[in-house]
């Protein structure tokens, strides 16, 4: 059967233990206390730490009072004679190696071929067989911000209306508005060369 230990409380406390009194009417504890005190304290720690605060004392006191020791040196004395001169350096050697002058003095050219002019970019974000279905894209499309077209294309499969935007200057600029698409959740546009004119 289940027990509900909620309900049952706190346990009872108990009482502490009566002190008993031995003989002579000392209790216990006061023995105990009394053989406790009359121990000598460990004579051996209390030397070894005398010794070391002494030892650190006469430390401190021999760095504050010592002086340093003057060295005398020949270039302080200036009539110490001098017992021979200085030789001359010799001329500095030729280099063996003619790199270093070579790298020193030589000038790198760089062909650097000039920019191409951005070709305008369209980007195409779907192709439908319905108009109606093109026509909403192009309203999601322009509830963001941006304008585009939905233009009809006959191929070899048929008839075809694409939403595209453009034209761009450039692939940043349509990776930009790309970008912006996604985030409101139009995937799958594509970035191709302008080829409409």
């Amino acid at each position: 059967m289940p027990v509900d230990y909620a309900k049952k409380g706190a346990p009872k406390k108990r009482k502490p233990a009566p002190k008993g009194r031995g003989k002579g009417g000392r209790s216990r504890g006061a023995v105990r206390n009394q053989g406790q005190g009359g121990q000598k304290p460990p004579v051996k720690q209390v030397v070894i730490a005398l010794i070391a605060v002494l030892a650190f004392a006469f430390g401190l006191w021999f760095l504050k009072s010592g002086e340093p020791e003057r060295i005398v040196s020949s270039q302080d004395s200036p009539n110490a004679p001098t017992e021979r001169e200085l030789d001359p350096l010799p001329e500095k050697p030729e280099e063996r190696w003619t790199y270093i002058r070579e790298l020193e003095t030589r000038t790198v050219e760089v062909d650097v071929p000039e920019r191409q002019e951005a070709r305008p970019r369209l980007m195409q974000c779907g192709s439908f067989r319905n108009y109606a279905d093109a026509d909403t894209l192009r309203a999601r499309i322009a509830m963001q911000g941006f304008e585009s077209q939905v233009r009809e294309s006959h191929g070899s499969n048929g008839r075809w209306f694409r939403v595209i935007l453009g034209p761009f200057e450039n692939l940043r600029a349509a990776q930009r508005v790309n970008n912006q698409l996604q985030r409101s959740g139009i995937y799958g546009c594509q970035i191709w060369l302008w080829n409409l004119d």
